[in-house]
């Protein structure tokens, strides 16, 4: 048997599926792309999450559109977080040339391009369908995960939050945290005290600061209503999976944003989806492009978070890909609980980068057909080496793989064309209304007028005994001088008070 027999048999002994599945490529052997090895993937595996990695420029992008779409064409629906703007080519048929042609002929597929249903998302400005979620729905753990609390000060959050569940104040966005916050250190200070006690100032001041970073970064257009319906994420139009791109194209340099977008998604998915089991194939699987952003600026408690969610939300029939430059960019806590690994080339040029890939060559499994450190550093766009588990949950053998060519287009829509799409879009007069509700902020900005209300009440004058003229003219001289020195100095320490609260009573819409 010659070697490459040898390497068609390998493939094909590993590939045994009994399932449908989606074919990603064909294998390479001694630099030839060889007919008859095409490398398949299970389609009741994509819930075992993955890993699509390589250096700038070696075809990462185009492999994630092309899983996404053999993934619509099953009908199984997928949500890609798109920071480069790459991917709204989706929803446009690709053009086809004699390049693709003979590449689609040597992996045996035929090449038909086509446009697939694609929903254009935000949580900025970026044109589509705007998606939200509300402070409450947070919760105090995640919150204060997000904004890297102390125990202190995860105290003080959960203070807030149980406060305002029992006075019945919504927490909607930030602004009415930054009110509660400022209401029980100053006007609800004692009542606040008296139902579960002190709170500390330092503590306060520290979570507020935090609170402004996150807005800084542009949190304000992501907290608050109408929330987003998970379940919009999984549609379907004629049999195809609907591809939800999320725009994040203007927050690449707001990590903390898409980190914390990332998990109330991931939260809200894991919480709201049934267990499903062991399905033939997946629900809905999600591509986080970029992942890196995800991981560099997060704390110790988000990353155990993360990888917790990871691990749980498989069960749901979710699956999560990774896209990034190299596999240490992921933790290895996560890292390990990844099934498919579809790795381009990486690049050697230092010290550091060839232990980098000697590192990554050990994260796959050994292969009688190359030597894995060398294939990572020779390959070319379009290629990459491939691992993914088989019906059984064991891994397939290594493949040097040429990747398909996407049916879509391969470069981003027009401005015309995404306004025509947007406009099309069933989920944006849903989703794209401005709703602000009475909530906390509201709340306890009427509970200040009542105070102040009181408080000149209280210093009106008292009708005095009939006395002598005389009397009568100097007592009443007296009073009305005491009652204007005092209701001026009600008015004043007021309107500083509310001054140091607030800034002013205007709110920020």
């Amino acid at each position: 048997m010659s070697n490459t027999e040898k390497f068609i048999s390998t493939l094909a002994d590993g590939q045994v599926y009994k399932k449908d599945f989606i074919i990603l490529g064909t294998g390479i052997l001694d630099g030839e792309s060889i007919n008859g090895a095409q490398i398949k993937i299970p389609l009741k595996t994509l819930n075992r999450h993955g890993l699509i990695a390589g250096a700038t420029g070696t075809g990462k992008t185009k492999t994630l559109q092309v899983i996404a779409e053999q993934l619509s064409l099953k009908g199984i629906p997928s949500v890609l977080m798109d920071l480069k703007g790459d991917l709204s080519g989706l929803a446009k048929p690709g053009t086809a040339n004699d390049f693709i042609k003979k590449r689609s002929e040597v992996i045996g597929v035929d090449y038909d391009p086509m446009g697939l249903p694609v929903e254009l998302m935000s949580i900025s400005n970026e044109k589509g369908v705007k998606l939200k979620a509300t402070v409450s729905e947070f919760g105090p753990v995640l919150i204060s995960q997000i904004l890297e609390l102390n125990d202190t000060q995860r105290g003080v959050i959960s203070l807030i939050f149980r406060y305002c569940d029992v006075n019945h104040l919504p927490l909607l966005d930030l602004k009415d945290m930054k009110r509660v916050l400022q209401f029980i250190t100053n006007e609800g200070k004692e009542a606040i005290q008296k139902e579960f006690g002190q709170v500390s100032s330092a503590s306060v001041n520290t979570i507020m600061r935090k609170i402004i970073e996150l807005e800084q970064q542009g949190a304000e257009e992501f907290f608050g209503e109408r929330s987003f319906d998970v379940e919009d994420f999984v549609r379907t139009e004629n049999g195809k999976g609907v591809i939800s791109v999320i725009r994040l194209t203007d927050i690449q340099n707001r990590p903390k944003l898409f980190s914390t977008f990332m998990l109330s998604l991931l939260s809200e998915i894991y919480e709201t989806f049934p267990e499903q089991g062991d399905a033939d194939q997946p629900k809905l699987c999600l591509f986080i492009d970029e992942a890196h952003l995800v991981f560099s600026n997060a704390s110790n408690d988000l990353l155990e978070k993360i990888e917790a969610i990871v691990k749980l939300i498989r069960s749901k029939g979710v699956g999560v890909y990774f896209c990034t430059q190299t596999p240490t960019d992921v933790p290895e806590n996560i890292l390990g609980q990844l099934g498919l690994k579809v790795q381009h080339a990486l690049r050697a040029f230092t010290a550091k980068d060839r232990k980098a890939i000697s590192k990554t060559a050990e994260n796959y499994p050994d292969s009688p057909f190359y030597k894995t450190s060398e294939v990572l550093t020779a390959m070319g766009i379009g290629e990459a080496l491939v691992t993914a588990l088989n019906e059984k949950g064991i891994p397939t053998p290594l493949a040097h793989t040429l990747v398909r060519a996407p049916i879509t287009r391969m470069d981003i829509l027009e401005n015309s064309e995404i306004l025509d799409l947007v406009s099309n879009s069933k989920l944006v007069n849903k989703y794209n209304q401005d709703i602000d509700r009475e909530s906390a902020f509201e709340m306890l900005e009427k509970k200040m007028i009542q105070v102040e209300e009181e408080q000149q009440k209280a210093t009106l004058p008292k009708p005095s005994l009939p006395r002598s003229k005389a009397k009568e003219e100097e007592s009443l001289i007296e009073e009305l001088s005491k009652n204007t020195m005092v209701r001026q100095l009600g008015r004043t320490i007021f309107r500083e008070l509310t001054r140091g609260i607030l800034g002013s009573f205007s709110r920020k819409r």
